[in-house]
């Protein structure tokens, strides 16, 4: 028996459509993804976490969603070991599902973590709304109302962030890992490359430790909430050891070296954003899931832009112009696909080996 919810947003906006998942209410930012498929990596990213995402194709849950599998002791398919959103928004929801490794549904996924789906919504005018007038707070309301929240006053980073340090690997290069909610491809990227991984919490003081090279991961909300890895960041950044961030990371590396951030409009959430390579005609299509980006005019002299979104022109990365210091607000790990700029982790890999031959 299907039950009618309703998708609030703050601007007064109601759209009545049929409950999948969790028969709950939940509150959060409403964004966009333009993504086509990729749902069971999308749900697990710790970026969404606080977040009503609305899905715009068409129909989603027709391959319903795999079972787990583990790999060096991680997961072998999803982004993280849960739902990070805290709803979902979709056209048209398939009750039936097809597909050679699925275990279950999605709706049945959703009920498990208590997530809200709502489906029967007009994606394509909502989404229209959210562009035009930007990423707005909402919420899901089944039979018990809820206020209005708005995610980014948190430290959401905090919440996703591991509480402990966790090794992986033995290779030859050793890299810290500071998770601010990473994606789990990020650390399947770097075991594919025999290295020995230190993954630490975000607020963790990794300068006291003996690594090679440092990787800053992605994650939720406002870099500017992450004072104490900014805090860290700031004296790595006195040292000539690689540093290689990823979305967050690459906000946090920005205001470590002295500049700021802002927040966009409608964010970017797709896996077919182009950017450009700075000084160069050099294009790749990239997937991204961010709220923020670096604010370039603000940087100081020694640093410069890496890329560039040929979109609307903001930031897609960073880099010291004679230290190895580079980031990316895109993912090229890229969890969903496209894989088209994994290579930027062997070319950190490259810089690591350099700086230890060089000590």
């Amino acid at each position: 028996m299907s039950q009618t919810v309703k998708l609030v947003l703050e601007d007064g906006t109601e759209i009545e459509g049929t409950s999948f998942g969790a028969f709950t209410s939940a509150a959060g930012e409403v964004v966009f993804s333009t993504a086509m498929t990729g749902y069971p990596e999308n749900l697990t990213d710790p970026s969404f976490a606080g977040q009503i995402l609305v899905l715009t194709y068409p129909m989603v849950g027709n391959y319903g969603v795999p079972g787990e599998e583990l790999y060096e002791s991680i997961s072998k398919i999803f982004e993280s070991d849960k739902i990070h959103i805290a709803g979902l928004v979709v056209n048209y929801y398939s009750e039936e599902h097809s597909h050679w490794n699925a275990a279950k549904s999605l709706g049945d996924w959703l009920a498990e973590y208590n997530i809200p789906g709502i489906f029967g919504v007009d994606t394509r005018m909502l989404t229209k709304k959210l562009r035009e007038k930007g990423a707005m707070l909402g919420k899901i309301v089944a039979e018990q109302d809820v206020p209005l929240h708005d995610p980014n006053l948190e430290n959401l980073v905090a919440q996703v962030s591991p509480q402990g340090v966790q090794h992986y690997g033995s290779g030859q290069h050793k890299i810290v890992l500071v998770d601010c909610g990473t994606k789990t491809n990020i650390i399947r990227c770097f075991l594919e490359r025999d290295v020995e991984l230190i993954r630490v919490p975000w607020n963790y003081d990794f300068t006291t430790l003996d690594y090679d090279g440092l990787f800053l991961s992605n994650g939720p909300g406002d870099p500017k909430m992450c004072d104490a890895t900014i805090r860290h960041l700031q004296k790595a950044l006195q040292q000539d050891k690689p540093i290689f961030g990823i979305c967050l990371g690459s906000q946090l590396m920005g205001l470590a070296a002295g500049g700021d951030t802002f927040k966009l409009k409608y964010g970017h959430r797709s896996h077919n954003q182009p950017v450009k390579l700075t000084g160069t005609q050099r294009c790749y299509i990239t997937s991204q899931n961010h709220g923020f980006a670096v604010d370039t005019e603000t940087l100081p002299a020694e640093w410069t832009m890496l890329f560039e979104n040929l979109n609307d022109g903001t930031c897609e990365g960073i880099k010291h112009k004679t230290k190895p210091f580079f980031s990316t607000q895109f993912h090229p790990e890229a969890a969903g696909g496209p894989q088209d700029t994994e290579f930027l982790f062997d070319q950190f890999l490259d810089e690591v080996e350099k700086y230890k031959a060089g000590k």
